[in-house]
């Protein structure tokens, strides 16, 4: 009998076929809750087949401990910046992951977030609840630029809705579909230079790589227009941290709308935590109950078929 160890809390929390097909499938399940730091897993490392993890820390440590009982790794999600990727490839160890399985709820989430942003909907409702009928001036969507980085599943889908709002869109990076593009009247930057110039809404969804970590930063953030809004629902490291708070004090920037953070949990006395013009979720950008079984279920049949030597649906490295 296999043993898995199972640290996603959206996936234990939330109801649904998924658990009958983990149950089904006659693993031994040990559940922690995650994301889990390094230290943790190294403490947990060695005694597992299979691990069925979300942003745990994947490092070359954890997973050269893990061997040589260590068969695979299932990732609950698309994201896999905490997996050393390439540690686990010269290790041996495939990497399964589940593309295509939350681009819709990850863009209504998006929208959600800018929403929330330009209407001051967290400030106003609080108002509301703690007895004041405080009105503040929002801003309205319908014309404004709306400049996604990242045109993939995701950034397309909102693009797709940006259209709905009466928003003009443009786009850039390294993924382009023409056809797309065309239906959705989806212009191409050439450049995040320009991109961030034409911006009043930056809504960010690529992945993080060494290469846009900090793609913006102190050197660009300037080029967004004053009174712009960022939103980011894809990696928090995306953004240099300092300069975004400096841009958010001095009131370049309208607002921050982000469902991710360069710490999670962030710690108390982090810088974002309390600005006025700061949206922050708990990452919950893919955490619908829809979007929770399909995930699921496509990380656990990921996992059923590897062990059982049939291919996977998705492997992101070869071994």
């Amino acid at each position: 009998m296999a043993r898995v160890l199972l640290t996603t809390t959206s996936f234990q929390e939330t109801p649904g076929v998924h658990h009958e097909l983990l149950a089904a499938a006659g693993f031994e399940i040990v559940r922690e809750r995650g994301p889990l730091s390094e230290a943790r897993m190294l403490e947990l490392a060695g005694g597992f087949d299979a691990y069925l993890c979300g942003d745990d820390a994947m490092t070359r440590a954890v997973i050269q401990k893990s061997l040589p009982r260590l068969k695979v790794i299932s990732k609950y999600g698309i994201g896999l910046d905490k997996i050393d990727l390439k540690a686990a490839t010269e290790l041996r160890v495939p990497v399964l992951f589940t593309p295509g399985v939350n681009h819709t709820t990850v863009a209504e989430h998006t929208f959600a977030l800018l929403l929330a942003a330009v209407r001051n909907l967290v400030t106003e409702a609080n108002h509301v609840a703690a007895g004041r009928w405080t009105r503040i001036t929002g801003t309205e969507l319908c014309g404004k630029t709306l400049a996604i980085a990242g045109l993939g599943r995701i950034g397309r889908e909102v693009a797709v809705r940006a259209g709905a709002f009466g928003m003009k869109v443009v786009a850039f990076g390294h993924y382009w579909d023409d056809e797309f593009a065309a239906a959705h009247k989806v212009e191409r930057i050439a450049t995040l230079d320009e991109l961030l110039r034409r911006a009043d809404v930056l809504s960010l969804h690529t992945k993080l790589t060494p290469a846009t970590r900090h793609m913006v930063n102190a050197g660009n953030i300037g080029l967004l227009r004053k009174g712009a809004v960022i939103v980011n629902c894809a990696r928090g490291e995306l953004i240099e941290l300092a300069a975004l708070v400096s841009a958010l004090k001095s009131g370049h920037l309208l607002a921050y709308a982000a469902d991710v953070l360069d710490q999670e949990p962030p710690p108390t006395d982090h810088p974002l935590i309390g600005l006025p013009n700061v949206v922050i979720t708990p990452h919950i950008g893919s955490r619908t109950h829809e979007s929770v079984q399909r995930q699921a279920t496509c990380a656990v049949e990921n996992l059923t078929r590897f062990l059982s030597g049939r291919p996977p649906i998705a492997q992101a490295n070869t071994v």
